[in-house]
Protein backbone atom coordinates (compact mmCIF):
# COMPACT_ATOMS: atom_id res chain seq x y z
CA UNK A 1 0.00 0.00 0.00
CA UNK A 2 1.02 3.61 -0.92
CA UNK A 3 -0.21 7.08 1.13
CA UNK A 4 -0.91 9.54 -1.37
CA UNK A 5 2.04 11.57 -0.20
CA UNK A 6 4.46 8.68 -1.16
CA UNK A 7 4.15 9.01 -5.06
CA UNK A 8 6.12 12.37 -4.94
CA UNK A 9 8.66 11.28 -2.21
CA UNK A 10 10.32 8.11 -1.18
CA UNK A 11 10.91 7.26 2.45
CA UNK A 12 14.62 7.98 3.38
CA UNK A 13 16.19 4.73 3.62
CA UNK A 14 17.20 2.95 6.83
CA UNK A 15 20.75 2.40 8.49
CA UNK A 16 21.53 -1.02 8.43
CA UNK A 17 22.78 -2.31 11.61
CA UNK A 18 25.66 -4.60 11.10
CA UNK A 19 26.96 -7.37 13.81
CA UNK A 20 29.99 -4.80 14.63
CA UNK A 21 27.78 -2.31 16.11
CA UNK A 22 24.97 -4.28 17.07
CA UNK A 23 24.22 -4.39 20.80
CA UNK A 24 24.20 -7.74 21.95
CA UNK A 25 22.60 -9.05 25.44
CA UNK A 26 24.77 -9.74 28.07
CA UNK A 27 22.77 -13.27 28.81
CA UNK A 28 22.85 -16.92 28.58
CA UNK A 29 21.13 -17.70 24.91
CA UNK A 30 19.05 -20.73 26.70
CA UNK A 31 17.76 -17.76 29.66
CA UNK A 32 16.73 -15.27 26.65
CA UNK A 33 14.50 -18.56 24.72
CA UNK A 34 13.27 -19.59 28.16
CA UNK A 35 12.03 -15.49 29.27
CA UNK A 36 10.94 -15.33 25.77
CA UNK A 37 8.53 -18.43 26.14
CA UNK A 38 7.26 -17.01 29.18
CA UNK A 39 6.93 -13.50 27.85
CA UNK A 40 4.83 -15.13 24.90
CA UNK A 41 2.74 -17.01 27.08
CA UNK A 42 1.70 -14.66 29.88
CA UNK A 43 0.97 -12.14 26.45
CA UNK A 44 -1.21 -14.67 25.09
CA UNK A 45 -3.30 -15.27 28.68
CA UNK A 46 -3.42 -11.68 28.91
CA UNK A 47 -5.07 -10.66 25.72
CA UNK A 48 -7.73 -13.47 26.31
CA UNK A 49 -8.53 -12.13 29.49
CA UNK A 50 -9.26 -8.53 27.66
CA UNK A 51 -10.33 -10.32 24.06
CA UNK A 52 -13.88 -8.33 24.28
CA UNK A 53 -12.11 -5.08 23.83
CA UNK A 54 -9.27 -6.34 22.03
CA UNK A 55 -10.98 -8.55 19.43
CA UNK A 56 -13.34 -5.78 18.06
CA UNK A 57 -10.64 -2.89 18.31
CA UNK A 58 -8.56 -5.52 16.23
CA UNK A 59 -11.49 -6.53 13.56
CA UNK A 60 -12.68 -2.72 13.07
CA UNK A 61 -8.26 -1.89 12.60
CA UNK A 62 -8.22 -4.62 10.06
CA UNK A 63 -11.61 -3.45 8.39
CA UNK A 64 -10.61 0.71 7.93
CA UNK A 65 -7.56 -0.53 6.22
CA UNK A 66 -9.28 -2.96 3.73
CA UNK A 67 -11.09 0.30 2.37
CA UNK A 68 -8.19 2.56 2.30
CA UNK A 69 -7.52 1.78 -1.19
CA UNK A 70 -11.37 3.27 -1.61
CA UNK A 71 -10.90 6.02 0.05
CA UNK A 72 -7.21 7.19 -1.67
CA UNK A 73 -8.47 6.60 -4.96
CA UNK A 74 -11.89 9.15 -4.16
CA UNK A 75 -8.94 11.63 -3.11
CA UNK A 76 -7.41 11.24 -6.01
CA UNK A 77 -9.97 12.03 -8.00
CA UNK A 78 -10.38 15.00 -6.04
CA UNK A 79 -13.51 14.11 -3.57
CA UNK A 80 -13.10 16.12 -0.37
CA UNK A 81 -11.56 14.32 2.47
CA UNK A 82 -15.39 14.18 4.37
CA UNK A 83 -16.92 12.42 1.35
CA UNK A 84 -13.96 10.01 0.76
CA UNK A 85 -14.05 9.23 4.74
CA UNK A 86 -17.73 8.41 4.56
CA UNK A 87 -17.81 6.34 1.57
CA UNK A 88 -15.29 3.63 3.02
CA UNK A 89 -17.14 4.03 5.98
CA UNK A 90 -20.21 3.27 4.55
CA UNK A 91 -18.47 0.38 2.86
CA UNK A 92 -17.69 -1.22 6.10
CA UNK A 93 -21.11 -0.71 7.53
CA UNK A 94 -22.49 -2.57 4.34
CA UNK A 95 -20.01 -5.56 4.40
CA UNK A 96 -20.57 -6.00 8.00
CA UNK A 97 -24.85 -5.45 7.34
CA UNK A 98 -24.67 -8.23 4.64
CA UNK A 99 -22.64 -10.64 6.14
CA UNK A 100 -24.57 -10.89 9.40
CA UNK A 101 -27.64 -10.88 7.54
CA UNK A 102 -26.55 -13.59 5.38
CA UNK A 103 -26.22 -15.41 9.26
CA UNK A 104 -29.75 -14.42 10.24
CA UNK A 105 -31.39 -15.59 7.05
CA UNK A 106 -29.35 -18.95 6.66
CA UNK A 107 -30.71 -19.63 10.26
CA UNK A 108 -34.22 -18.62 9.35
CA UNK A 109 -34.79 -20.28 6.49
CA UNK A 110 -33.39 -23.58 8.34
CA UNK A 111 -35.79 -23.11 11.21
CA UNK A 112 -38.80 -22.44 8.62
CA UNK A 113 -37.86 -25.81 6.91
CA UNK A 114 -36.85 -27.85 9.95
CA UNK A 115 -40.85 -28.57 10.45
CA UNK A 116 -41.04 -30.19 7.35
CA UNK A 117 -39.07 -33.20 8.10
CA UNK A 118 -40.99 -34.22 11.26
CA UNK A 119 -41.88 -37.36 10.10
CA UNK A 120 -37.95 -38.37 8.52
CA UNK A 121 -36.73 -37.02 11.97
CA UNK A 122 -38.71 -39.40 14.13
CA UNK A 123 -37.59 -41.87 11.96
CA UNK A 124 -33.81 -40.98 12.20
CA UNK A 125 -34.46 -41.12 16.09
CA UNK A 126 -35.74 -44.97 16.10
CA UNK A 127 -32.89 -46.06 13.95
CA UNK A 128 -30.21 -44.52 16.06
CA UNK A 129 -31.75 -45.74 18.98
CA UNK A 130 -31.54 -49.46 16.77
CA UNK A 131 -28.19 -48.74 16.33
CA UNK A 132 -27.54 -47.93 19.94
CA UNK A 133 -29.11 -51.33 21.04
CA UNK A 134 -26.46 -53.13 18.55
CA UNK A 135 -23.88 -52.00 21.29
CA UNK A 136 -25.55 -52.97 23.97
CA UNK A 137 -27.23 -49.65 24.62
CA UNK A 138 -30.81 -50.20 25.72
CA UNK A 139 -33.40 -47.74 24.18
CA UNK A 140 -34.63 -47.06 28.44
CA UNK A 141 -30.82 -45.87 29.14
CA UNK A 142 -30.59 -44.11 25.96
CA UNK A 143 -34.29 -42.12 26.54
CA UNK A 144 -32.80 -41.27 30.13
CA UNK A 145 -29.72 -39.56 28.92
CA UNK A 146 -32.28 -37.87 26.31
CA UNK A 147 -34.30 -36.55 29.20
CA UNK A 148 -31.95 -35.66 31.08
CA UNK A 149 -30.82 -33.54 27.94
CA UNK A 150 -33.67 -32.24 27.78
CA UNK A 151 -34.91 -31.57 31.38
CA UNK A 152 -35.90 -28.05 32.31
CA UNK A 153 -33.01 -27.35 34.34
CA UNK A 154 -30.88 -28.34 31.23
CA UNK A 155 -33.32 -25.71 29.19
CA UNK A 156 -32.78 -23.32 31.40
CA UNK A 157 -29.37 -23.18 31.38
CA UNK A 158 -29.29 -23.81 27.72
CA UNK A 159 -31.16 -20.74 27.10
CA UNK A 160 -28.99 -18.56 30.10
CA UNK A 161 -26.25 -19.50 27.92
CA UNK A 162 -27.51 -18.42 24.70
CA UNK A 163 -28.97 -14.85 26.09
CA UNK A 164 -25.38 -14.34 27.71
CA UNK A 165 -23.93 -15.52 24.14
CA UNK A 166 -26.41 -12.99 22.44
CA UNK A 167 -25.56 -10.15 24.58
CA UNK A 168 -21.61 -10.56 23.95
CA UNK A 169 -22.23 -10.74 20.18
CA UNK A 170 -24.53 -7.35 20.88
CA UNK A 171 -21.82 -5.69 22.75
CA UNK A 172 -19.09 -6.68 19.95
CA UNK A 173 -20.98 -5.70 16.95
CA UNK A 174 -21.81 -2.18 19.11
CA UNK A 175 -17.98 -1.99 20.06
CA UNK A 176 -17.13 -2.81 16.24
CA UNK A 177 -19.30 0.25 15.27
CA UNK A 178 -18.42 2.66 17.39
CA UNK A 179 -14.61 1.87 16.50
CA UNK A 180 -14.88 1.67 12.65
CA UNK A 181 -16.39 4.93 13.01
CA UNK A 182 -14.08 6.51 14.96
CA UNK A 183 -11.43 4.88 12.96
CA UNK A 184 -12.81 6.30 9.14
CA UNK A 185 -13.19 9.64 10.64
CA UNK A 186 -9.27 9.87 11.91
CA UNK A 187 -8.22 7.80 8.47
CA UNK A 188 -8.72 11.75 6.63
CA UNK A 189 -6.07 12.77 8.23
CA UNK A 190 -3.58 9.46 8.09
CA UNK A 191 -1.47 10.64 5.30
CA UNK A 192 -0.18 14.13 6.74
CA UNK A 193 0.28 12.19 10.21
CA UNK A 194 1.95 9.60 8.83
CA UNK A 195 4.13 12.17 6.56
CA UNK A 196 5.13 13.57 10.51
CA UNK A 197 6.43 10.29 11.72
CA UNK A 198 8.16 8.92 8.21
CA UNK A 199 10.37 12.56 9.09
CA UNK A 200 12.06 10.85 12.36
CA UNK A 201 10.90 7.11 12.68
CA UNK A 202 11.17 5.71 8.72
CA UNK A 203 10.76 2.41 10.00
CA UNK A 204 7.95 2.54 11.51
CA UNK A 205 6.54 3.76 8.77
CA UNK A 206 7.71 0.98 6.60
CA UNK A 207 6.46 -1.73 9.21
CA UNK A 208 2.96 -0.49 8.96
CA UNK A 209 3.14 0.01 5.41
CA UNK A 210 3.48 -3.65 4.79
CA UNK A 211 1.31 -4.40 7.61
CA UNK A 212 -1.51 -2.72 5.80
CA UNK A 213 -0.60 -4.23 2.42
CA UNK A 214 -0.73 -7.62 3.74
CA UNK A 215 -4.28 -7.15 5.62
CA UNK A 216 -5.32 -5.60 2.38
CA UNK A 217 -4.57 -8.69 -0.04
CA UNK A 218 -5.98 -11.11 2.61
CA UNK A 219 -9.23 -9.83 3.12
CA UNK A 220 -9.22 -9.59 -1.25
CA UNK A 221 -8.14 -12.92 -1.64
CA UNK A 222 -10.69 -14.63 1.32
CA UNK A 223 -13.58 -12.97 -0.26
CA UNK A 224 -12.65 -13.96 -3.61
CA UNK A 225 -11.90 -17.52 -2.41
CA UNK A 226 -15.41 -17.59 -0.55
CA UNK A 227 -17.27 -16.44 -3.56
CA UNK A 228 -15.67 -19.65 -5.65
CA UNK A 229 -16.67 -21.71 -3.05
CA UNK A 230 -19.94 -20.78 -2.36
CA UNK A 231 -20.78 -21.15 -6.37
CA UNK A 232 -19.07 -24.79 -6.53
CA UNK A 233 -21.20 -25.80 -3.16
CA UNK A 234 -24.29 -24.22 -4.94
CA UNK A 235 -23.57 -26.22 -8.09
CA UNK A 236 -22.95 -29.33 -6.33
CA UNK A 237 -25.69 -29.27 -3.69
CA UNK A 238 -28.14 -28.47 -6.31
CA UNK A 239 -27.47 -31.28 -8.18
CA UNK A 240 -27.16 -34.03 -5.45
CA UNK A 241 -31.01 -32.26 -4.40
CA UNK A 242 -29.94 -31.13 -1.35
CA UNK A 243 -33.25 -28.46 0.15
CA UNK A 244 -31.93 -25.07 0.80
CA UNK A 245 -28.44 -25.16 -1.96
CA UNK A 246 -28.34 -21.79 -1.24
CA UNK A 247 -28.73 -21.60 1.82
CA UNK A 248 -25.69 -23.83 2.50
CA UNK A 249 -23.69 -21.79 -0.01
CA UNK A 250 -23.82 -18.80 1.66
CA UNK A 251 -23.25 -20.05 4.73
CA UNK A 252 -19.59 -21.89 2.86
CA UNK A 253 -19.40 -18.25 2.18
CA UNK A 254 -19.44 -17.09 6.05
CA UNK A 255 -17.13 -19.93 7.22
CA UNK A 256 -14.63 -19.35 4.79
CA UNK A 257 -13.29 -16.51 6.24
CA UNK A 258 -12.31 -18.88 9.15
CA UNK A 259 -8.47 -19.91 7.70
CA UNK A 260 -8.09 -24.25 7.35
CA UNK A 261 -11.00 -25.49 9.17
CA UNK A 262 -14.23 -23.56 8.71
CA UNK A 263 -15.15 -26.36 5.54
CA UNK A 264 -15.52 -28.57 9.07
CA UNK A 265 -18.65 -26.18 10.41
CA UNK A 266 -20.06 -25.62 6.54
CA UNK A 267 -19.91 -29.40 5.93
CA UNK A 268 -22.17 -30.64 8.68
CA UNK A 269 -25.72 -29.05 8.00
CA UNK A 270 -26.17 -29.82 4.46
CA UNK A 271 -25.14 -33.11 5.54
CA UNK A 272 -27.80 -33.13 7.76
CA UNK A 273 -30.52 -32.26 5.59
CA UNK A 274 -29.33 -34.42 2.93
CA UNK A 275 -29.76 -36.97 5.28
CA UNK A 276 -33.51 -36.12 6.52
CA UNK A 277 -34.43 -34.96 2.90
CA UNK A 278 -33.06 -37.62 0.52
CA UNK A 279 -31.61 -40.84 2.75
CA UNK A 280 -28.03 -42.15 4.42
CA UNK A 281 -26.82 -42.44 0.45
CA UNK A 282 -27.32 -38.54 -0.56
CA UNK A 283 -26.21 -37.94 2.79
CA UNK A 284 -22.78 -39.70 2.14
CA UNK A 285 -22.29 -38.12 -1.35
CA UNK A 286 -23.13 -34.72 -0.31
CA UNK A 287 -20.43 -34.88 2.58
CA UNK A 288 -18.16 -36.19 -0.06
CA UNK A 289 -18.35 -33.69 -2.17
CA UNK A 290 -18.62 -30.68 -0.26
CA UNK A 291 -15.69 -31.91 1.70
CA UNK A 292 -13.42 -32.29 -1.25
CA UNK A 293 -14.48 -29.18 -2.65
CA UNK A 294 -14.18 -26.93 0.47
CA UNK A 295 -10.86 -29.36 2.00
CA UNK A 296 -8.73 -28.57 -1.59
CA UNK A 297 -10.06 -24.99 -1.78
CA UNK A 298 -9.81 -23.57 1.92
CA UNK A 299 -7.10 -26.12 3.22
CA UNK A 300 -4.78 -26.66 0.58
CA UNK A 301 -4.69 -23.54 -2.40
CA UNK A 302 -6.56 -20.64 -0.16
CA UNK A 303 -4.00 -21.04 2.79
CA UNK A 304 -1.10 -21.20 0.37
CA UNK A 305 -2.44 -18.02 -1.85
CA UNK A 306 -3.45 -16.41 1.45
CA UNK A 307 0.01 -17.11 3.14
CA UNK A 308 1.72 -15.68 0.23
CA UNK A 309 -0.14 -12.63 -0.10
CA UNK A 310 0.28 -11.62 3.74
CA UNK A 311 3.93 -13.52 3.35
CA UNK A 312 3.83 -16.49 5.70
CA UNK A 313 3.96 -19.96 5.10
CA UNK A 314 0.95 -22.27 5.25
CA UNK A 315 1.97 -24.30 8.14
CA UNK A 316 2.52 -20.55 10.19
CA UNK A 317 -1.05 -20.06 8.75
CA UNK A 318 -2.43 -22.94 10.32
CA UNK A 319 -0.27 -22.47 14.03
CA UNK A 320 -2.28 -18.71 13.74
CA UNK A 321 -5.14 -20.23 13.96
CA UNK A 322 -4.75 -22.50 16.96
CA UNK A 323 -3.32 -19.40 18.54
CA UNK A 324 -5.24 -16.53 17.99
CA UNK A 325 -7.98 -18.36 18.44
CA UNK A 326 -7.15 -19.35 22.38
CA UNK A 327 -5.92 -15.75 22.48
CA UNK A 328 -9.22 -13.91 20.85
CA UNK A 329 -11.82 -16.90 21.26
CA UNK A 330 -13.98 -17.33 18.00
CA UNK A 331 -13.21 -13.91 16.69
CA UNK A 332 -9.33 -14.89 16.65
CA UNK A 333 -9.80 -17.49 14.06
CA UNK A 334 -11.01 -14.75 11.38
CA UNK A 335 -8.12 -12.74 12.30
CA UNK A 336 -5.64 -15.43 12.66
CA UNK A 337 -3.13 -14.03 9.55
CA UNK A 338 -3.71 -10.30 10.24
CA UNK A 339 -2.54 -10.75 13.76
CA UNK A 340 0.25 -13.12 12.87
CA UNK A 341 1.05 -10.36 10.24
CA UNK A 342 1.31 -7.43 12.43
CA UNK A 343 3.54 -9.57 14.64
CA UNK A 344 6.19 -10.16 11.99
CA UNK A 345 5.99 -6.30 10.43
CA UNK A 346 6.02 -4.79 13.05
CA UNK A 347 7.64 -6.73 16.07
CA UNK A 348 9.75 -9.76 14.58
CA UNK A 349 10.91 -7.88 11.00
CA UNK A 350 12.52 -4.56 12.41
CA UNK A 351 14.77 -6.58 14.91
CA UNK A 352 17.88 -7.78 13.26
CA UNK A 353 18.21 -10.17 16.12
CA UNK A 354 15.15 -11.66 14.91
CA UNK A 355 15.62 -11.85 11.27
CA UNK A 356 16.38 -15.95 11.68
CA UNK A 357 12.31 -15.87 12.86
CA UNK A 358 11.02 -13.73 10.15
CA UNK A 359 12.64 -16.49 7.88
CA UNK A 360 10.94 -19.17 9.38
CA UNK A 361 7.70 -17.75 9.19
CA UNK A 362 7.98 -15.81 5.68
CA UNK A 363 6.86 -17.64 2.61
CA UNK A 364 9.45 -16.22 0.09
CA UNK A 365 13.01 -16.76 0.89
CA UNK A 366 15.85 -14.41 0.08
CA UNK A 367 19.01 -15.56 -1.82
CA UNK A 368 21.03 -17.81 0.40
CA UNK A 369 24.14 -16.71 1.63
CA UNK A 370 27.28 -18.39 1.34
CA UNK A 371 28.26 -21.00 3.50
CA UNK A 372 27.29 -25.16 3.57
CA UNK A 373 23.94 -26.50 5.20
CA UNK A 374 23.99 -29.04 7.63
CA UNK A 375 23.06 -32.46 6.84
CA UNK A 376 20.26 -32.62 9.42
CA UNK A 377 17.52 -31.25 7.37
CA UNK A 378 19.10 -30.38 3.90
CA UNK A 379 21.59 -33.27 3.00
CA UNK A 380 23.66 -32.11 0.10
CA UNK A 381 22.85 -28.90 -0.33
CA UNK A 382 25.21 -26.23 -0.08
CA UNK A 383 25.25 -22.18 -0.42
CA UNK A 384 26.78 -20.12 -3.06
CA UNK A 385 30.97 -20.13 -2.76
Amino acid sequence: MRWPWQRQRELPVVPVVTEAVERRWMLPRTLIILLSIIATIAVLILLSQVATFVAPVFLGVNLVIAVLPLQQWLLRKGAPRLVAALAALLTVYVFLAALFWSIYWSVQSLVQELPAYGPEFNALYRDVLTWLEGFGVSQDEALHQLQSAFSPSAIASALTSVLSNAGSVLAFLATLTVVVFFLAWDSMNIPARVERIALTNPGIIRGVDRFAAGVQRYWVVTTLFGLIVSALDLVALTALGVPLALVWAVFAFVTNYIPNVGFVVGVIPPTLMALLANGPINALLTAILFSVINFVMQSLIQPKVAGDAVGVTPATSFLSLLVWAYALGPVGALLALPATLAVKTLIVDPDPRLGWVSTLMSSKLEAPKAGRLGRAVSPGVQGRR
